[in-house]
């Protein structure tokens, strides 16, 4: 006998939960079942067949018969867990045609309707002190394949501010809600603002968050940005450290005129999609809108940088994210740069031990 190696254990006093996250399953243990797996965990060999727990175990697919094959994983077990069990999303009457699909969607949809969305849980610029921004600017010159080709990431940036108008047109094209496009009749109330990066449901779940060092005309700070008014709003004064601690020590970032951070507010997630797959879906979404805005930094002449490497703690609170829904994903910056990849301390490390061998 065996134990599924699909399972983990967490404690749930007074029982703890044994979850298959390969078949997405979950059982819940008293302490008879909870110590006999223990000693079961110990040593397999001690199976009964006539214990009804040890049969039970066995029904769960806690225990199997015959020892499965796990593939090769080169990260840890926690990573393990998050890919393997979001895969396969369960479907009890799997949709046979289209009109079955239509059918199931449009009811789904109406379940979730029926629940209220997600409050904002950002102050509205328009009942406190905030920044309108200038009207965006087209990027009639900008041609698609030579910005594909220009677009690269920088390590080494000037001090030179980025202008508040070209602020304007990154944020209008990556995150706000475009006034050109036709709103979809058939959309939900509430759902209607489209965005230039597709987004999982239609449901805008990813904010962002600016970091401003030097952008003419605005104050050093980080502001929120808000989609529906194309405006800001202050959040926070930098930090008085640099702020390449809070990306791991990258310190390249403290010659950045302005970031962005990218978060995801789950909750509006798990409002439509209770299945822990739409986790992937947020980085997804987070994906779509760094390019976005590294194609129209690269088209109004900018260089661009990114990483997915922060602390955590650090930038929920600079982000006043602390304890809620809305987390922080990713960061993208730009600004004027000699448009080398590496930074200079690296090229003259590098240099330098040329030089010696």
């Amino acid at each position: 006998m065996h134990i599924n190696p699909y399972v983990f254990i967490l404690p749930k006093p007074p029982t703890q939960i044994v979850w298959n996250y390969k078949d997405h399953t979950q059982y819940e243990l008293d302490a008879r079942y909870s110590t006999r797996l223990a000693q079961l965990i110990e040593n397999p060999n001690n199976f009964d067949d006539n214990n009804i727990i040890d049969a039970q175990l066995l029904a769960a697919g806690i225990l199997t018969a015959s020892k499965s094959d796990m593939p090769e994983w080169g990260w840890d077990e926690l990573s393990k867990i998050f890919h393997i069990g979001t895969q396969n999303i369960p479907f009890e009457h799997p949709p046979q045609n289209i009109q079955e699909w239509s059918r199931q969607y449009l009811e789904h949809c109406t379940d979730v309707l029926a629940t209220p969305a997600p409050v904002d849980t950002r102050t509205p610029p328009d009942t406190q002190t905030h920044i309108a921004l200038p009207e965006p600017s087209r990027l009639t010159g900008a041609d698609l394949h030579a910005t594909l080709l220009g677009r690269k990431t920088c390590r080494s940036f000037t001090q030179a501010p980025v202008a508040l108008t070209d602020l304007s047109t990154l944020l209008y094209l990556t995150l706000g809600h475009l006034r050109e496009r036709s709103p979809d009749d058939n959309a939900a109330p509430g759902l209607t603002a489209r965005r230039s990066s597709p987004s999982g449901g239609g449901l805008n779940a990813c904010e962002g968050l600016l970091l401003v060092q030097n952008v003419s005309g605005l104050a050093p700070g980080v502001y929120a940005y808000h989609s529906a008014q194309h405006a800001l709003s202050l959040t926070n004064p930098l930090p008085d450290s640099a702020l390449g601690n809070l990306l791991c020590g990258q310190h390249f970032i403290n010659d950045l005129p302005l970031g962005l951070f990218i978060t995801a507010r789950f909750d509006r997630l798990w409002w439509k999609y209770p299945h822990s797959r739409a986790y992937r879906m947020a980085f997804v979404e987070a994906g779509h809108l760094s390019q976005t805005f590294q194609l129209v930094a690269t088209a109004l002449g900018l260089n661009t940088w990114l990483t997915g490497a922060f602390a955590d703690g650090p930038v929920e609170t600079l982000l006043d994210l602390e304890g809620s829904p809305e987390q922080p994903l990713f960061f993208v910056g730009c600004g004027k740069s000699d448009g080398q990849a590496m930074c200079r301390e690296l090229r003259d490390l590098l240099e330098r031990q040329a030089v010696t061998s």
